[in-house]
């Protein structure tokens, strides 16, 4: 006998899993915080730093023209970029003789600032200043204490330049290879969501890592400081451009 099915025959199963639309991603937030380095990216200083060092280190009894001094001296370049008592830290190892040689080191670099001895990267001025008329949050940042990144800001008149400045005491203490300041300006500013949407630009392998180590989007190298295309490639530039004059259409290439 027939059972009869009241509601007709039964439809097919379907056993796939339905399709769900794609939602169109959204769009790349605006780069719209600059983190740049200032001695060799901002700021010319003209072996300042040389200068300044094999002072510290002579009040520490090196002696120029001795093996050690060009040992010390080679670390010193290789390091540029990074805290310098940090530096001094390596170098001499005791603490108390680091101090000295960091303080004896700031002394002589604000001397040689306070003489004169510094100007601003041509076109620097001028990037920073259309970056802000853009509506970009432009921070600076540095290796040297605050008393030395202060003395550079007056001599060049930069003190109202950008909306902040940053030493490694700024950000707990550790300066570059670290991203710690890179970082300390994307949470004091609030500039941006997302750490991709930041620009970091130097002239060091050390400013490569630090930007690197940030998650920026934008690690910019520039040739107008103490390492060359090889080495910012090397420790992770995305780019290398003569100098920070060309940054601000670099940034608004990656945006088109």
């Amino acid at each position: 006998m027939t059972t009869h099915n009241p509601q007709g025959p039964q439809a097919p199963q379907n056993t796939q899993t339905p399709q769900r639309t794609k939602s169109p991603l959204p769009p790349l937030a605006p780069l719209n915080l600059v983190v740049l380095d200032m001695a060799g990216t901002t700021v010319i200083d003209g072996g300042l730093v040389e200068q300044a060092f094999a002072t510290a280190a002579g009040r520490l009894g090196v002696i120029p023209g001795s093996a050690d001094h060009a040992a010390k001296l080679d670390y010193v370049r290789a390091t540029m970029g990074e805290s310098k008592i940090s530096v001094f830290r390596h170098l001499f190892g005791d603490e108390d003789k680091a101090q000295q040689a960091n303080l004896a080191f700031e002394e002589a670099y604000g001397e040689l600032v306070d003489g004169g001895r510094i100007a601003p990267v041509p076109g620097a001025r001028e990037a920073i200043e259309r970056l802000t008329s853009e509506g970009r949050t432009v921070v600076l940042s540095t290796g040297f204490a605050r008393t030395t990144q202060d003395a550079i800001l007056a001599a060049l008149g930069w003190q109202d330049l950008v909306a902040l400045t940053l030493c490694p005491a700024d950000a707990g203490g550790r300066g570059r290879p670290y991203p710690d300041m890179v970082l300390a300006a994307f949470l004091r500013t609030g500039a941006v969501d997302d750490v991709a949407s930041l620009v970091v630009a130097g002239d060091t392998s050390y400013d490569m890592l630090s930007g690197v180590r940030s998650g920026a989007g934008i690690v910019a190298g520039v040739l107008t400081g103490a390492h060359d295309r090889d080495q910012l490639t090397r420790h992770g530039a995305t780019h290398v451009l003569g100098s920070v004059a060309e940054l601000p259409d670099l940034i608004a290439r990656a945006e088109a």
